[in-house]
């Protein structure tokens, strides 16, 4: 456990003598065991340092400190290939892979990504920030190597949260029937090893881990298969039970794994042997199950709710973070209480989350309606379909997921709820840009992934109060399934309404009139577009602003208003090109607006790119989307 320490103690922190030694893991395989543990502890500092300063996740990362260590004294990376699971455990790895140089650059613009990233280091052989990816691409790697006649190992690094999607599964019923070999870590921080069988567990989990142990096994299979079959089951069945008296996993070995733990993941006396007995081992796919502890070695981590899982800067000394104060509530916030008012005044409402409860703000639903929300897990998949069960039975879901995370379950979105148009309201959180995350959270696609689907209706907030309205719609609506898209962050300060109001469907509105050029906005730009037109009136010009409000259906006799009244019109989005400025194209071709060449039109969307970490208002800079981004294109056409 790390002790309260002064700022200048971490700042020595920075020149820990063990760590300048190590340019890369090679240099670390030298080391003693002792050496080994001491570096642990100084990695440990280092990143408590460095995420105080630059914000991140920081629990995840604590927790396998010593687990990082050992894998890259044991293993020989980059040529073993070392695969983390989501990637957000991954600043240890980062400090012992040759970027403690630039480490205090995480999450920043042109600094290190928070997440694993093939092009950032070799040392990143499979990049990540969803989960569940590791055994698929680990297994994949295995095969490829074995094809080519390799010998180097794969290990993946999965989280217990992460086993909860199906891919998981999938990839591993396809590994145990494979039978090459490959290494799974578990890394478990839910659980805990019971004290009074920890010796024991420690003694056989080494035991079993050995290669004396495996051949011995190997062996035994083979004599155990020419016995006759009564004989044989009794003999696999005892086998079994003794190993299942060990800790073993049943469902990993009938998966084809062989289950090996639990081991003590913050003991590197424990660790390492096992390691090294699994790495000269002649074994096919193998399962280590470690127990960790998240937030380990840092107490303001271990005792918060969430053990400081994501973090903005903080006080190193006692984990206050540095939270801005703000009387705006977020959008995410405003859906959830939203939410709330709307299931007080029907019964039939719930709540779904995949293990996303806080980031969704249904955690407070929860609290209001313990038996109407329901987390399923990291598994984006299942929460579609169990919506689309629920609302065929006549209740309301609501599915709150992030629109990153929604891409994971598109099958079951066209398959299980639009062609069935069952009444399933999807909340899309985080859409648009998300700064530190980066590509692999930002909610670029998903007005083009869904606006392409039949019976699908969707809608962007422009600001709180629409969200509210917005909730208060779909709720009412049960034509078929129905999407609301907002952003991270807080909202732009507008009065809210005492009540959120039905939206007619389809129907947009009309926010600044004008005569020259028509900004037609889809979600929160709309403060961009009012900004910009500010800007047009200036040099003389005068500028319409709409806020679209539905990208399908589209409002289309505001659409032709717009178009045969101005000079210019210019849609304005949150999103990849496909969406809305290519629904707002196709309708007014279709209705031989643009055949005599009067109008001149724009479509403002993300670029064709995947944009890396920085803060929002520079990734919007950088995407063109700012206020004086909208009024130079309009200004070029009019």
């Amino acid at each position: 456990m790390i002790k309260a320490k002064t700022s200048e103690d971490y700042g020595r922190s920075q020149r820990s003598q063990l760590l300048d030694r190590v340019a890369d893991p090679s240099d670390i395989r030298s080391f003693s065991d002792e050496e080994l543990r001491l570096l642990a502890d100084e990695v440990r500092q280092q990143t408590i340092d460095v995420v105080s300063q630059t914000g991140g996740h920081l629990g995840a990362g604590l927790g396998v400190v010593e687990l990082t260590v050992a894998l890259h004294a044991v293993f020989d990376t980059p040529r073993d290939r070392l695969i983390w699971d989501v990637g957000h455990q991954c600043y240890p790895h980062k400090i012992l892979t040759g970027r403690r140089d630039r480490i205090t650059t995480l999450r920043q613009g042109g600094g290190l990504s928070g997440f694993t990233k093939r092009a950032e280091s070799e040392y990143d052989p499979f990049g990540a920030a969803h989960s569940s990816t590791s055994i698929s691409a680990g297994l994949g790697m295995a095969v490829a190597r074995d094809l080519a006649g390799g010998s180097n190992n794969v290990i993946a690094v999965i989280g217990d949260g992460s086993m909860s999607a199906g891919m998981a599964y999938e990839a591993m019923n396809n590994a145990g029937a494979m039978k090459g070999r490959l290494l799974v870590i578990l890394n478990d921080n839910e659980m805990s090893i019971d004290p009074p069988v920890g010796a024991l567990s420690k003694y056989l989990t080494r035991l079993v881990s050995s290669s004396k142990y495996m051949g011995a096994r190997e062996a035994g299979k083979k004599v155990v298969g020419i016995l006759p079959p009564p004989l044989r089951h009794a003999v696999k069945r005892a086998e079994e039970s003794a190993r299942m008296a060990m800790g073993a996993g049943s469902l990993f070995e009938e998966l084809g794994f062989y289950y090996i733990g639990p081991v003590d993941g913050h003991n590197l006396d424990q660790l390492l042997p096992v390691l090294r007995n699994i790495r000269d081992s002649d074994h096919g796919p193998v399962l280590l199950h470690v127990i960790t502890k998240k937030g380990k070695g840092y107490a303001p981590a271990e005792t918060s709710a969430d053990k400081m899982h994501g973090v903005v800067k903080f006080d190193v000394v006692t984990g206050n973070q540095h939270k801005s104060k703000s009387n705006i509530p977020t959008y995410t916030k405003v859906f959830a209480q939203s939410l709330i008012a709307e299931a007080k005044k029907d019964d039939k409402i719930v709540a779904i989350t995949a293990a996303m409860p806080s980031g969704t703000g249904l955690d407070l639903f929860g609290y209001e309606f313990p038996d109407r929300m329901f987390d399923v897990g990291i598994a984006e998949q299942h929460a579609v379909t169990f919506a689309a069960g629920m609302a065929a039975e006549g209740y309301k879901p609501f599915c709150a997921i992030y629109s990153t995370f929604l891409q994971r379950a598109y099958d079951q979105v066209v398959h299980d709820v639009c062609i069935q148009n069952m009444p399933v309201r999807f909340a899309i959180d985080r859409a648009g840009l998300v700064g530190a995350d980066g590509a692999t959270h930002a909610g670029a696609f998903d007005t083009a992934y869904l606006g392409c689907l039949p019976n699908m209706v969707l809608m962007a907030a422009s600001d709180e109060a629409e969200l509210m309205h917005m909730v208060t719609t779909a709720a009412a609506y049960n034509d078929g399934p129905i999407a609301f898209r907002y952003p991270r962050g807080e909202g732009v300060g507008v009065e809210m309404p005492a009540q959120g109001v039905i939206l007619p469907i389809g129907k947009g509105r009309i926010v600044r009139k004008g005569a020259d050029v028509a900004f037609l906005s889809y979600g929160t730009r709309l403060r961009e577009c009012l900004e910009a037109a500010d800007m047009l009136a200036e040099k003389g010009l005068s500028a319409t602003v709409a806020d679209a409000r539905f990208a399908k259906p589209l409002d289309e006799d505001m659409v032709m208003n717009l178009a045969e009244n101005h000079k210019a019109l210019i849609t304005i989005e949150e999103g990849a090109r496909g969406g809305f400025g290519s629904f707002v194209l196709d309708f007014l071709n279709k209705r031989g607006a643009l055949d005599d060449g009067r109008l001149k039109i724009r479509t403002m969307t993300l670029p064709d790119a995947f944009q890396d970490q920085d803060s929002p208002e520079k990734q919007y800079e950088e995407a063109r989307l700012k206020a004086r981004h909208i009024a130079d294109t309009a200004s070029g056409l009019v």
